[in-house]
C-alpha cells in the first residue's frame, strides 16, 4: 500500500528578494499566461536542511543522522585522522588514494571534482577504513600514453589499478546513505558511482505566487560618514529589485521509499517526516533578508496522509491569477481558490484513503479539507503513520 504525505502551504511575504537569479533579480516564471514570483525548489530544500541543524541542536536528530554536501571530504577525514595521531599530509594522501579506488578523482586543493552528498556515518566509516587499512592503501599508479615515443609510462594520479580487493569492497559497502535523514529525503547522484545513487523520497515544487506580479525597484543611496560637511551628495547609489507575493508551496513524501532509504528504520523515518514538515513550514530563504526582513510565517497549511492514490499538486487553483479589491485578503481569497480546486479534483478523480489536518489563520474556515487544528505542534502530534 503506497502512502503519500503531502503538504500545501500559502505564505504571504512582505517586500523581499528571497531567491535571486544570476542578475540579482527575484526569480519568476510565467504560469497561466502571467508572470509569477517564484522560489526555486533547491532554495526551499536548502532552507529545510539548514533548519535540520537547528532541530539537531533541539534534540530531534543527532549529528550522525544528517548529511553534508561538500567537496572537502578529504579534509574532513584528514582532520579526524589527525586527531587520532596521524600526520595530516599523509592522511590527505591516504584518503585521496582510498577514494581513487572508487573512481572518485580529486581536483585542486585536495577537493573532489564535484560536490559529494554524504551521510556523517559514511564519512566516519571512511575514516575508520583509512585508519585500519593504512598500510594497504597505496598511491594509485596508472598507465598513460607517451605520444612522442609511442610508449606507456606510469603515473601517480587517476584511478587506482590493482587496489586490494578487501579494501575496495569495504569502501564500496560503506556508501549506503549512512541512514542520513536529509539524504534519504532529497536523494543524491554520484556521477562516478551510479550504483550508489539514492532516489529521493521527497519531491518539492517550485513555489509560485497565486497572483500576477511586477518587478519593483528600490533606489538607494549611501553617504560617507567622514565626508567634509561642505561636500553634499551621495557617495554610492544603486537599485535592488524586489517583489511582494503570496506563494503556494507544495511537497510530497513517499513514506515507503523513505523507510527503505533509511534501511527500514521506521522510528527514524517518523522523525524525518516530522522534521521535514516542521522545516517546510518554519524555514525561510535567507536571500536579502538583511535588507528586507521579510519574516512572515504561513497563514494556511494542509498536511494529508493519502493511500493508494497519486500525488496532487494544487497549483492549478491559481492558473487564473487571484485578484482582490482593496478590502479583501489576498491570502484568504487564495485559500478559497485552493479549497475549490481540491474539492473538484476529489469529485473527479477521488482521493484514495485520506486523512488531513488544516491550520488556518485567515479565518476562511474552508470545508471538507480536513480536521481543523490551532497550531503546528497540534498538527504534527496528530500524524499517524503506518506501522507496517
Amino acid at each position: 500500500m503506497k502512502t503519500l504525505i503531502e503538504i500545501h502551504v500559502l505564505q504571504n511575504y512582505a517586500p523581499s528578494n528571497l531567491n535571486r537569479d544570476d542578475t540579482g533579480a527575484p526569480k519568476d516564471a510565467i504560469f497561466g499566461g502571467t508572470r509569477r514570483a517564484r522560489i526555486s525548489s533547491q532554495c526551499i530544500k536548502r532552507a529545510v536542511r539548514q533548519h535540520f541543524d537547528q532541530m539537531r541542536e533541539g534534540g530531534l536528530f543527532t549529528a550522525e543522522e544528517l548529511a553534508v554536501r561538500t567537496k572537502r571530504v578529504i579534509h574532513a577525514v584528514a582532520d579526524k585522522l589527525q586527531q587520532s595521531g596521524r600526520e595530516r599530509e599523509a592522511s590527505i594522501e591516504k584518503t585521496t588514494s582510498a577514494l581513487s579506488y572508487l573512481k572518485l578523482k580529486t581536483a585542486k586543493e585536495d577537493k573532489t571534482q564535484y560536490l559529494l552528498y554524504l551521510g556523517q556515518r559514511e564519512i566516519d566509516e571512511l575514516t575508520l577504513v583509512v585508519q585500519e587499512k593504512w598500510e594497504e592503501i597505496i598511491a594509485p599508479k596508472v598507465e598513460t600514453e607517451d605520444k612522442e615515443k609511442g610508449k606507456k609510462k606510469s603515473g601517480k594520479k587517476g584511478e587506482a589499478e590493482g587496489a586490494p580487493k578487501e579494501v575496495r569492497d569495504r569502501l564500496e559497502s560503506l556508501f549506503n546513505g549512512g541512514k542520513a535523514v536529509d539524504l534519504a529525503l532529497f536523494g543524491r547522484m554520484l556521477a562516478d558511482m551510479p550504483e550508489k545513487n539514492q532516489n529521493a523520497a521527497c519531491q518539492v515544487a517550485h513555489a509560485i505566487s497565486t497572483h500576477a506580479v511586477e518587478r519593483e525597484f528600490d533606489f538607494y543611496t549611501a553617504v560617507d560618514d567622514l565626508k567634509p560637511e561642505d561636500n553634499s551628495g551621495a557617495d554610492m547609489m544603486g537599485t535592488v529589485e524586489f517583489n511582494s507575493a503570496c506563494f503556494y508551496r507544495y511537497a510530497v513524501i513517499d513514506w515507503e521509499k523513505l523507510v527503505k532509504n533509511l534501511q527500514n528504520d521506521r522510528e527514524l523515518a517518523e522523525r524525518g517526516v516530522r522534521g521535514f514538515l516542521e522545516g517546510f513550514v518554519r524555514a525561510e530563504p535567507t536571500g536579502k533578508q538583511n535588507t528586507f526582513a521579510a519574516h512572515n510565517e504561513p497563514e494556511f497549511v494542509i498536511v494529508s496522509i493519502r493511500r493508494n492514490t497519486a500525488p496532487r499538486n494544487l497549483a492549478n487553483a491559481f492558473e487564473v491569477p487571484i485578484r482582490v479589491r482593496k478590502d479583501e485578503s489576498l491570502t484568504a481569497k487564495s485559500v478559497a481558490a485552493l479549497a475549490n480546486k481540491s474539492q473538484k479534483l476529489k469529485e473527479a478523480y477521488g482521493s484514495g484513503e485520506e486523512t488531513a489536518w488544516v491550520l488556518d489563520l485567515t479565518g476562511s474556515s474552508p470545508k471538507d479539507l480536513g480536521e481543523s487544528v490551532t497550531s503546528l505542534e497540534a498538527l504534527l502530534s496528530k500524524m499517524n503513520l503506518p506501522k507496517e
